[in-house]
């Protein structure tokens, strides 16, 4: 495990700056299965990510014009590259099933010029032994979309993946429609998974599941192994980081679609984003995701649906807990029984930030939750309304329970020592000005698949880079979807 004591010369190192240092592969042989991309017939570049590529040390420059459209496609491997396809389980809208990497490769472990370590997985690369009857292949839009949300998420300041390249190849996918296909690259701290541990549990191999628990601790909470219980004190912290990072989800009204046990990542980090959204009227039962008939993970049920995730990761760390299994059973029911206070305090702490409110009241939750109300009563946009609170003459409305919460917010703010201007910086800061609209979603990939013009693609992202600025530019981007008689809809495009 002790891989970041390696001499550079064992690892894979390429002119276009790749260094590679593939720990994941010394897993036991069930974690995945060796596996060369398919070779597309033509690939070309269409979205490359210059900034991205430039922090992970790579040569951006030669990556845009000379050989990355090769490697991004899966037609060319990097030195040191070791492509496998990775296996895993999980609870799918609730029912268990035997998954794993069905079309996508993990090329890899490249390490940055300041020694973090990334994985880097090319998504649509063709058929696994995973697939399942799949073809194993990605068409354009879903990747372009993944693109785009993972970097807006990122810009956001929420933990995520994120997106390096998507490159055409050249060849039709069929789907409901002949589309045509392509390949993204994704960067992520890895892509182990509750449903890695789930795959592990299943597999009923008890050396496996702990070798992946111990690599995962030594990969991201290194401080962890020395604790009296290192793998209590990982349950803990893997509770403590998706409490915050569904907390931030719920603070800018992002829906995941698809909080699958397989779609959350150990790392704390938002991963797979398929059917995903951004609210714009304020409501907790708002579904985008066609494929979620029943609403389970409709915008309010995002943090019990991860409590109930997280359960299912405490159940296959039982027999690493204690070997006693009644003793383990009561460590694993209290770190769960945790996750309410934790979001609670995550979700509060940021709701008080977007209301502008710096130090601590009583009132505060009720303060928030009646403003939600109105919001809900009302359709106000979830975005927008946030925003204008931190304006000079924050929301002027006829409604009179909207005229007395703003009473009762300028009351509070008029309590604490904080500045008004501190607390507008505040406000400035913690709610964007811009989020991918769904709309503006739609008609960018719609031009992007359709017409094959990547410019408002490439507009959008650029505004979405600087969300928290309001300039002339973005004027159009800030205004919610006109009215429409069909509700919005997204898909997960496999």
């Amino acid at each position: 495990m002790n891989s970041d004591l390696k001499d550079m010369d064992s690892i894979g190192v390429s002119t276009t700056g790749w260094h590679f240092d593939n720990t994941y592969a010394q897993l036991p042989s069930a974690f995945y299965r060796s596996q060369n991309a398919a070779l597309v017939r033509e690939p070309r570049m269409a979205v490359f990510n210059h900034a991205l590529a430039e922090s992970l040390g790579l040569d951006a420059k030669r990556l845009a014009e000379d050989n990355g459209k090769f490697i991004f496609s899966g037609n060319d491997a990097p030195i040191g590259s070791e492509p496998l396809a990775q296996a895993y389980a999980g609870h799918q809208f609730g029912n268990f099933t035997m998954l794993g990497d069905g079309r996508a490769l993990l090329l890899g472990e490249h390490i940055a010029p300041d020694g973090a370590r990334f994985d880097i997985q090319l998504k649509g690369s063709g058929q696994t032994p995973y697939s399942r009857r799949g073809d194993g292949r990605a068409a354009l839009g879903p990747m372009l979309r993944e693109y785009l949300i993972s970097e807006a998420m990122h810009a956001l300041g929420i933990p995520t993946t994120r997106s390096l390249a998507v490159v055409t190849t050249g060849e039709p996918v069929m789907r409901d429609a002949v589309l045509p296909g392509a390949v993204l690259t994704r960067v992520a701290s890895s892509h182990i998974r509750v449903g890695t541990f789930q795959f592990a549990y299943a597999i009923d191999d008890a050396a496996a599941l702990k070798a992946l628990a111990d690599y995962t601790i030594h990969r991201h909470y290194p401080a962890l192994a020395v604790a009296e219980n290192p793998y209590l004190a990982f349950l803990n912290a893997v509770i403590d980081r998706q409490a915050a990072l569904v907390a931030k989800w719920m603070q800018i009204g992002f829906i995941h679609g698809v909080m699958n046990t397989d779609n959350m990542a150990i790392s704390g980090e938002t991963i797979d984003y398929g059917p995903c959204a951004f609210m714009d009227a304020y409501d907790p039962a708002t579904v985008f995701s066609s494929i979620d008939q029943q609403g389970r993970y409709a915008f309010g049920n995002q943090p019990p649906i991860a409590q109930w995730n997280l359960a299912r990761l405490a159940e296959t760390l039982l027999p690493l807990l204690h070997a006693d299994i009644d003793q383990s059973l009561a460590l694993a029911e209290d770190a769960i029984q945790s996750y309410p206070q934790k979001y609670e305090h995550y979700w509060l702490t940021g709701m008080r930030a977007k209301l502008g409110l710096l130090d601590e009241a009583a009132e505060d939750v009720g303060l928030v939750n009646e403003l939600l109300a109105c919001m809900l009563k009302h359709g106000m946009d979830y975005t927008n309304t946030f925003r204008e609170l931190a304006t000079e003459h924050p929301i002027h409305s006829d409604e009179s329970d909207m005229q007395a919460w703003l009473a009762r917010w300028q009351s509070r703010l008029n309590s604490q020592s904080a500045s008004r201007e501190a607390a507008i910086a505040a406000m400035r800061s913690a709610n964007p000005a811009v989020i991918p609209r769904n709309h503006l979603v739609e008609a960018a990939l719609t031009a992007a698949v359709e017409d094959n013009d990547l410019a408002p693609f490439e507009k959008l992202l650029a505004v979405l880079a600087s969300p928290f600025e309001e300039t002339p530019e973005n004027v159009d981007y800030r205004a919610p979807a006109p009215p429409s008689r069909w509700p919005y809809q997204t898909f997960c495009g496999t």
